[in-house]
Parts: C-alpha cells; sequence; structure tokens
C-alpha cells in the first residue's frame, strides 16, 4: 500500500494550500459524516428537529405578520408558503453562520495535533446543515401539494440561489469563525446577530412591501437577494425579483465570501496557539 508524504517545510502551506484541501477530502469526508451522524444523537425526536425547527418558526411569523399585521402575499400564493419558502434560505444561512462559527472551538484537540487546512473543519460543518435543508425542502413539496401550487419553469433555477446562500453563510461563517477563536465574545454576538437578522429580512414578508425609495439600501443584507431569488424560483408568478438589489446583494455576498477566505488565512496559523 503506497502512502503519501508530506514534508512540512517553511512557508509550503502557504504554496500548497489549495491542493492541500484537495488532498485532505477523505479527511472532510470524515468530518462532515462525523456532524451529521452526531448532530441529533441522544435527542428525544432525532432528525424531526430539522422539520420543527422551521415548521414552528413559519407558524410565529405567519400569524404575527399574516394574521395580525395582515400583510399582503406575493400575488396568488398562500402566505404560509411564501414565508416557508424564504425559511429554507434563512435556515440554511443562520444555521450555517453558527454551527461554523464554533467549529474550530469544538475540535481544538485536532487542530493541536496534526497538519492539515483548518479551512476544512467550518466547510464540513455547512454539510450537516445542508442535509437539514434537503429535509426541509420534502416539507415544502408538501405544502405546495396540499395548497395544490404548481412551480413554473423557475424552479430550474433554484440550485444557483442554493449556492448563493451556502456562500452567503460561508464567507461571514470563516471570518466569524478565525474571530471567535481570539475573541470568545463572538460565541455571544452570533446568536443575536441571527436572531435580530430574522426580522429584518424578508422572511416573514415580502420585500415588496419595503418602499422603492429604501428597496437598494436595505438590499445592502445579502439575504434579500438570496431569499427574493428563492420566492421567485419556488413561487413564481407575481414574485419578481429586484435586480438592482439582487446584483448589490451579489456583490456584498462575493465581498464577505473574500474576506472571510482572507482572514481565515491570514490568522490561521496562529489557531494551534491560540485555542
Amino acid at each position: 500500500m503506497n502512502e503519501e508524504i508530506i514534508i512540512l517545510e517553511p512557508g509550503r502551506a502557504a504554496i500548497n494550500y489549495w491542493n492541500d484541501l484537495w488532498r485532505y477530502r477523505e479527511l472532510f469526508i470524515i468530518l462532515a459524516w462525523r456532524d451529521v451522524s452526531v448532530r441529533y444523537k441522544q435527542t428525544i425526536i432525532g432528525v424531526l428537529w430539522a422539520v420543527l425547527r422551521p415548521f414552528l418558526t413559519m407558524l410565529v411569523l405567519v400569524v404575527i405578520f399574516g394574521h395580525l399585521a395582515k400583510l399582503p402575499s406575493d400575488g396568488n400564493a398562500p402566505y404560509a408558503l411564501l414565508v416557508f419558502a424564504a425559511m429554507l434560505p434563512w435556515s440554511l444561512f443562520s444555521v450555517s453562520l453558527s454551527e461554523a462559527s464554533n467549529s474550530l472551538i469544538g475540535n481544538e484537540k485536532l487542530i493541536s495535533k496534526v497538519y492539515f487546512p483548518r479551512m476544512i473543519i467550518p466547510v464540513s460543518t455547512v454539510v450537516a446543515t445542508f442535509i437539514d435543508f434537503l429535509i426541509s425542502f420534502i416539507i415544502l413539496l408538501g405544502m405546495m401539494a396540499y395548497y395544490r401550487f404548481l412551480p413554473g419553469w423557475n424552479l430550474a433555477l433554484l440550485p444557483i440561489f442554493i449556492i448563493l446562500a451556502l456562500f452567503a453563510s460561508l464567507g461571514p461563517g470563516l471570518w466569524i469563525t478565525a474571530l471567535n477563536v481570539k475573541y470568545r465574545d463572538f460565541r455571544y454576538i452570533i446568536p443575536f446577530v441571527v436572531q435580530f437578522g430574522l426580522y429584518i429580512s424578508p422572511v416573514g414578508f415580502s420585500s415588496s412591501i419595503i418602499p422603492e425609495k429604501w428597496r437598494l439600501l436595505y438590499s445592502l443584507n445579502p439575504m434579500v437577494g438570496v431569499i427574493d431569488g428563492f420566492r421567485w424560483s419556488i413561487l413564481g408568478g407575481k414574485s419578481q425579483i429586484y435586480w438592482p438589489g439582487f446584483v448589490l446583494s451579489i456583490g456584498v455576498i462575493m465581498f464577505f465570501l473574500w474576506l472571510g477566505i482572507w482572514s481565515f488565512r491570514k490568522m490561521e496559523n496562529s489557531f494551534a496557539d491560540l485555542i
């Protein structure tokens, strides 16, 4: 059996970093599978949490924004579908961000003993979150069948918006993960940011209620473009994308993705000493 021997030399990690990410793909798969297998271990209802969390949140938002505030839906889409179509990318974003930010702290023994590209750890946590997303998507299909709501051709473009949602969570996730190793305050800040973000993002309401003069500024929130794209893809019909804001959201996502990778790479060599 041939085993590849890696000789650690000064500056080697910086030069071969991206090649090493591919070389350690088996470790990535193992960590991702571990995160999936232990995610709901020793819980009473297990994987049903992946269904209950977004479903119960949807019910609360439908009552607050749909029944009490009486905000309009998009076109002929039932309000519950409007909200749940937005819950999918929001849950993918918020859970990925929360899990990734604490991933290095939870693997301190692994980091301090062996060499491998540390970026594998936060990225592998996103895989476990994506499994939850797939389970929730089945619930969405069930709701569409219940309401007899057929998607249009737009649904074929949904993978593009799924990738954007993953990028939107990965960029800030890598950035905060690196900061969290040095400043543990972020473990308290992230839950607050996620909770606050739920109410300022168009999850419980349509972006169409935002006055036209504020929509471009509102789109600085990168999840606005992602959520509007999900709704346009799933609901179609009168659920439209505000293209200037969508382009701006993509720009913000790409900026944070660059910032996250740059910050993570800059601090990566000090993780073993700080953690």
